[in-house]
């Protein structure tokens, strides 16, 4: 039945001829509906206002401003006469009187589709307690609608996608949207434990059952009873374990391993892999029949990289789940989003989990930009800013390096200051003469600081034949701030 869970159906029809053979046609094929007159539809629409109407002659009532009142209402207009109703959004096409099986049914699905989609259910579902399911790509949005489809029933579930795309977080959210959430969710990694070992996690084993079984252990089975097992990597479990596991899911019984006594498997199965398992059943790698046991409800996880839109939405949720261990957070500009966005993610949401993990610990609280980016997620060319300082602290910071000497240390000092600095001789005497040695008469400090300054650069230029970022490097300056001196002090190469 088309329209088994979903509003009332109604008629209104002034042409009794025509309704009574619309009704025998919706009777056929399965619809209840309800005949109405003009005279009661609108108390019967303003009691349920989310219903489905075909709309015929009326007299009583004016069908445009019946349309126009019910917004949450599907109208399918009877007979081509009306087709200038279809203006209206609600109104969602025109059924003509020869009431064709086709048209008329692919109607009742376009109301159902008006219906499921109304802003006012949107809202409502996101309201469902989805935990970690964030984004609103619509990739994202068809996840939570089957997860809420699937969720209420007790069919099993595959979920697809590739490694660090939250398959778990999907199961989870199907445990937590069930009628089992009250249960345990277990999950066990199948590719993780060895293969001699993993029957005894699943089912568990008695005392005695081989060496080293010292006492009775529950199986992961035995602790998801009530609940939900979600059986992870299910690609990479061996093909003896594929047999038993569907026996199992066939009779939903199971034995411990050592163990004779028939114990209940009610549990409900969800299993996810990156693996492409088709492919591994014509390898034959993986059995045929399990798959079609597991993949009853396929649910495919998008890659990071097809969902970018959702990527400050991520950042946000990943960021205050780290904030317990870190006490710390990070911001991102526009252009470091925007760079994010450009990059492929092979690693998916945990790649953006670690990137992120890495700034908070690099740098705690700020801002970050494109360049505090590591290198492989630098996607666009910005110019970073650096910071030009006025010139009386840039004075005081090499007057503190002039002056910062060790007075235990004199003469190390002055070899090590020979040895290192990029002046001549007949300067470095002079310099320390001054130093040591105030003249009397005085000195201009800024220009003999000047002086100093063009003479450091000069030599570090001529050096290194003009190359600017070496003789940047060799006077601990950045480059753009060794540009700026040079413009300042008109240093250049002679043509």
């Amino acid at each position: 039945m088309l329209m088994s869970e979903n509003p009332n159906l109604y008629i209104v029809d002034m042409q009794a001829g025509r309704r009574e053979r619309l009704s025998t046609v919706l009777s056929f094929i399965g619809e209840a509906h309800h005949l109405l007159t003009p005279d009661t539809v609108i108390n019967k629409l303003q009691l349920h206002p989310e219903s489905v109407v075909l709309l015929g002659a009326t007299e009583q009532v004016e069908p445009a401003m019946l349309i126009r009142q019910f917004p949450a209402c599907a109208f399918i207009v009877i007979s081509d006469s009306l087709a200038f109703l279809l203006e209206h959004a609600n109104v969602i096409g025109v059924l003509s009187e020869h009431f064709a099986y086709a048209s008329l049914t692919q109607l009742l699905r376009d109301a159902q589709q008006y219906h499921r989609l109304l802003p006012t259910h949107k809202k409502l579902d996101n309201q469902a307690k989805f935990d970690g399911m964030v984004g609103q790509a619509p990739a994202m949005q068809k996840i939570r609608f089957l997860i809420q489809q699937v969720a209420r029933t007790e069919a099993n579930v595959l979920v697809l996608g590739p490694s660090g795309t939250g398959k778990e977080v999907v199961a989870r959210n199907i445990h937590l949207l069930s009628h089992r959430a009250s249960g345990p969710f277990v999950p066990i990694n199948c590719g993780a434990i060895p293969a001699e070992l993993l029957e005894s996690e699943l089912f568990g084993h008695e005392k005695g059952a081989f060496t080293g079984a010292i006492s009775t252990r529950k199986g992961r089975f035995e602790l998801a009873q009530g609940g939900t097992l979600f059986l992870d990597e299910i690609g990479d479990m061996p093909q003896p374990m594929q047999v038993k596991l569907l026996r199992v899911l066939q009779e939903r019984i199971f034995e411990r391993v050592g163990g004779s006594q028939i114990l209940k498997a009610d549990v409900r199965i969800i299993a996810a892999t990156h693996r492409d398992l088709e492919t591994m059943i014509a390898e034959g790698s993986f059995r045929e029949d399990l798959y079609y046991r597991l993949n009853v409800f396929p649910i495919e996880t998008p890659a990071l990289h097809e969902r970018a839109e959702d990527l400050p939405l991520l950042i946000n949720e990943l960021l205050n789940r780290q904030y317990q261990s870190h006490q710390a957070k990070v911001k991102f500009t526009e252009r470091a989003i925007e760079s994010l966005k450009l990059h492929s993610w092979p690693g998916n949401v945990r790649e953006l989990g670690n990137l992120l993990e890495r700034m908070v610990i690099m740098y705690p609280d700020q801002v970050i930009d494109v360049a505090e980016l590591p290198k492989k997620y630098q996607h666009l060319e910005v110019e970073s800013y650096q910071p030009v300082y006025p010139e009386a602290l840039q004075e005081r910071d090499l007057l503190n390096a002039l002056f910062q000497t060790d007075d235990n240390d004199d003469d190390a000092n002055e070899e090590r200051v020979a040895a290192t600095s990029p002046i001549s001789l007949e300067t470095s005497f002079a310099v320390q003469s001054i130093l040591h040695d105030l003249p009397h008469d005085g000195l201009d400090l800024k220009e003999f600081l000047a002086e100093l300054e063009i003479r450091f650069i000069s030599q570090a230029l001529e050096r290194h034949d003009f190359i600017v970022a070496r003789a940047a490097e060799i006077l601990g300056l950045r480059r753009t701030t060794l540009v700026e001196k040079m413009r300042k002090y008109n240093l250049g190469k002679d043509d």
